[in-house]
């Protein structure tokens, strides 16, 4: 039998490190500690279970007559792992994640208390079940079946349909899965508190902005020469502030939306519309053309994708440099259509591109303030392509432009003349 923990202390001390190693992991994965220490526990489980059934067999392997000391010793070193296996099992069951060990084929092994909260699972019923047959009815079952490769992120949870789940599927041990569920019901809460704050504050907005342009208007600058300066800005930054408004309710539009009302988007004018829209803001700094070869419109909404197409273009527009270059295009792949915008631009550093969609970021502050930019056109970009089952691709190097890409499936692509789907 192996002697590697032959002394009392050494068995539980090894667990207990074990744990402590699990939540710091966990903690360094982003702040997992219940997880790091769930999975560990697991794992400590399996070979204690290991451990017993290799000194059980050694035991039945010696004759009869074996000296009576070994046996006491091997009795008392099974009851302390047993005892530590109940620890184990009891911590990794208290868990406030769910916890669900599944086999190779996903039929249900064990789950902790969490599980059957969360995922609404049962014992003993639901052990040896195969879970996705238990979920049939829910998106964690589509989600199974399709091979679970991606986290479930946001879902109503099975058990508790007023709450809100996100599920990863990860390997473990010999051919096993675990699933683990999280609980971000406050998370969701709190988004929705911002949203609607967002949305009321906008909406308070909108009227005295409104009163404060139209007086400024009213003003003629040539009235009062010594103020034309100061009035001249003011009018500007009202007008900046207005568009904020706009774009925040517009925003906080699409957040709420979960389709939208698809009719035939005609991509041959809504591309020569962009187009005079560009060279109206460009004045005749930048040379712009239009490349449409994809010969298909668009299913979608006219006015969000005319939205985010544009802003696009008016994105490039302003931060390309006078005598430089912007191309639009409208093309054909494989999978779909896209629709491009390359400029010969500043460029975009690497480090900011995964960043460019959040609300208000921006990569110079003093570059969008001078250009007019509100902070929020990608966003609203980014919102109405999710809407659109579409997404943004951004490839950019400084000093050398950027080009944006919005890439379209075959399901949304329509053969001009054709008749569109009810």
């Amino acid at each position: 039998m192996p002697k590697t923990f032959d002394r009392p202390w050494m068995l539980p001390a090894a667990l207990a490190g074990g744990l402590l190693v699990g939540a710091a992991v966990g903690w360094l994965a982003g702040g997992h500690v219940a997880t790091g220490v769930a999975l560990v526990a697991i794992v400590e489980i399996v070979l204690l279970l290991t451990r017993i059934r290799h000194q059980t067999r050694h035991m039945m392997t010696h004759s009869p007559t074996a000296h009576s000391l070994q046996h006491d010793r091997f009795m008392t070193r099974s009851r302390r792992i047993a005892s530590s296996l109940r620890d184990l099992r009891s911590a990794a069951g208290s868990l406030p994640d769910a916890v669900v060990l599944l086999d190779y084929e996903q039929h249900v092994r064990w789950f902790n208390h969490a599980a059957e909260d969360l995922l609404g699972l049962r014992r003993p019923q639901d052990r040896g079940a195969h879970l996705d047959e238990r979920l049939s009815t829910t998106e964690l079952a589509t989600w199974l079946k399709e091979g679970a490769r991606e986290p479930l992120n946001d879902v109503a949870a099975p058990g508790l349909p007023n709450r809100h789940i996100n599920v990863t599927l990860l390997p473990f041990g010999r051919r096993q899965r675990l699933l683990l569920a999280r609980d971000i019901s406050h998370l969701t809460r709190l988004e929705q508190i911002r949203r609607d704050f967002v949305a009321n504050v906008s909406h308070e907005l909108r009227t005295p902005l409104t009163v404060i342009h139209g007086y400024l208007e009213l003003i003629d600058p040539e009235d009062v020469p010594e103020l034309a300066p100061v009035l001249n800005e003011m009018r500007a930054q009202s007008k900046r502030m207005g568009q904020i408004v706009e774009d925040l309710l517009t925003l906080s539009r699409l957040e709420t939306q979960d389709h939208v009302q698809d009719e035939r988007v005609q991509m041959t004018p809504l591309l020569a519309t962009i187009r005079k829209e560009a060279e109206a803001l460009s004045q005749g700094r930048h040379q712009i053309s239009v490349e449409s070869t994809a010969e298909m419109d668009l299913l979608g909404s006219i006015k969000d994708l005319h939205s985010a197409l544009s802003n696009l273009v008016s994105n490039a527009v302003r931060y390309t440099p006078t005598g430089g270059r912007i191309t639009i295009r409208w093309r054909r792949t494989p999978e779909g259509a896209v629709y491009s915008v390359t400029d010969t631009g500043y460029g975009i550093p690497a480090s900011h591109l995964a960043r460019l969609t959040e609300r208000f970021y921006r990569v110079s502050s003093s570059r969008s303030r001078e250009s007019g930019g509100t902070g929020l056109g990608l966003s609203i970009v980014k919102h109405v392509l999710n809407l659109h089952q579409a997404r943004l691709d951004i490839q950019s190097e400084p000093g050398h432009g950027s080009t944006f890409s919005c890439w379209f499936s075959n399901e949304r692509l329509l053969a001009p003349g054709s008749t569109d789907p009810e």
